[in-house]
């Protein structure tokens, strides 16, 4: 079984190497991959593998850094910060989210894309990729006015 922190990284290293393969391996033969939220999603091994050809298989000098997942018992939500040269956009930054659910042996069987692009090469922000930093102390409660 592999595990949602060893997912992300395999699908890292797929998406900076290009490998369609790789990237296939990580999914359920008959997964839904949306990577578009305004489309439909790829779905299956050969529309997965058809998508990244074409997507991924076009950038060149493709950088990825994911942020710290949060996990559940089947699901997980990661960042991922990107920069790449594009084939049509040339050098962008290219920021989004991961949202997945797993099937038991630890393959994808459901992902959606959610992601803005940006010209030109940026670092992420001070903060990004920890959500853990986001969580705010528990507020309390106002005084009753009674």
């Amino acid at each position: 079984m592999i595990t949602p922190e060893l997912w992300i990284e395999r699908y890292r290293r797929a998406w900076e190497t290009a490998d369609a393969d790789e990237a296939v391996d990580l999914f359920t033969p008959d997964a839904s991959y949306r990577s578009n939220v305004f489309r439909e999603p790829h779905l299956g091994s050969d529309a997965i593998r058809r998508y990244w050809q074409r997507a991924a298989g076009t950038q060149r000098e493709v950088a990825v850094r994911m942020g710290r997942p949060v996990i559940t018992e089947a699901r997980a939500a990661v960042e991922w910060w990107t920069t790449m040269i594009d084939p049509d956009e040339g050098e962008i930054t290219f920021p989004g989210c991961l949202l997945l659910r797993f099937a038991p042996d630890g393959r994808c069987q459901d992902l959606w894309e959610y992601w803005q692009v940006q010209p030109g090469r940026q670092d992420p922000p001070a903060g990004w990729g920890d959500l853990n930093i986001l969580a705010s102390p528990a507020i309390a409660a106002p005084a009753s006015t009674s």
